[in-house]
């Protein structure tokens, strides 16, 4: 049997090349504030790798996606285990675009933290008197360039993505800088609208795209998760302070209040964020998590 190894390693996920595709496999790893924590949330990969399947299957009429499969029947012998079973995706290989799609409807986080400063996040000009966890007019599309694991993201502006990408792709920058946005928004708006019927605020997410061997902008990695995303209860929601969310909150807040665990987690804020990861998926697909 051919073995494989992992030709990248992110903070969460693992792709092996199998030749003509990829393998992208969303491990029980959890990360915060940029650090690989030294826990593992079961079943967190799989929840990751199902609701990526789900969303790019509810998305492909606006834009294609890299997913082929996420059976691992269809992939070498070596990924039909219990280890890959169910947070394994085989992919098509893209060249992929070197900014984060980040788009937000609602103002929260490090958004909300600009906006009191000056009225702005990442350079737009948003209507005054907004509170805290406020909707938006309109979704705001605030780019930011990709950072190596242990560096912090830096936002962009709009211009500024356009010579990121014309400098990847001479000649293409411009286009492909605005069929991302474009993307980015529809994508947002369709699957807020869809999660709004299923009791479930998407705030803010981040999507990333390649460019496939035509040329063509392809919606990859992963897809409005608990990781890429807040996920806040449409129950109880209420401007005017942070929401329960259906994210990494528990480690943040843990982290946060315990400094000197050396990024540890005890077993009960483990089992409270993957109980919250289960609810969030049963939610938005209407079934419970079954791998």
């Amino acid at each position: 049997m051919q073995t494989f190894n992992p030709v990248k390693e992110g903070k969460v996920r693992e792709i092996y090349d199998i030749g003509e595709n990829l393998i992208m496999v969303a491990t029980d790893r959890i990360s915060a504030f940029d650090v690989i924590l030294k826990n593992k949330v079961t079943k967190k990969g799989a929840v990751l790798t199902q609701m990526s399947k789900f969303w790019f299957d509810l998305t492909k009429d606006i834009v294609n996606n890299h997913m082929v499969s996420v059976d691992t029947n269809d992939m070498p012998e070596f990924f039909r285990t219990e280890e890959f079973k169910g947070n394994s995706m085989l992919c098509k290989k893209l060249n992929m675009v070197p900014v984060e799609c980040i788009v937000r409807g609602y103002i929260t986080g490090s958004g909300w933290n600009s906006y009191k400063e000056n009225g702005t996040v990442c350079g737009i000009k948003l209507p005054e008197g907004l509170k805290e966890c406020d909707k938006l007019p309109e979704p705001i599309y605030t780019p930011s360039t990709k950072a190596e694991i242990g560096d912090h993201d830096e936002n962009i502006d709009f211009d500024r993505s356009v010579e990121v990408l014309e400098k990847a792709f001479p000649g293409k920058g411009l286009e492909y800088a605005t069929k991302i946005k474009d993307y980015t928004i529809a994508l947002y708006k369709k699957c807020a609208d869809y999660a709004l019927t299923r009791g479930i605020i998407i705030a803010d997410t981040k999507f990333e795209f390649g460019i496939d061997e035509n040329g063509e902008v392809v919606l990859a990695d992963e897809m409005l998760t608990p990781d890429s995303s807040r996920f806040w209860p449409v129950e109880g929601y209420e401007p005017g302070h942070g929401q329960p969310s259906f994210d990494k909150q528990f480690v943040r807040d843990y982290l946060k209040a315990n400094p000197e665990c050396d990024y540890n987690l005890p077993q009960d804020v483990i089992d409270k964020t993957i109980a919250k990861y289960l609810e969030a998926y049963k939610l938005l697909t209407g079934s419970e998590l079954n791998v």
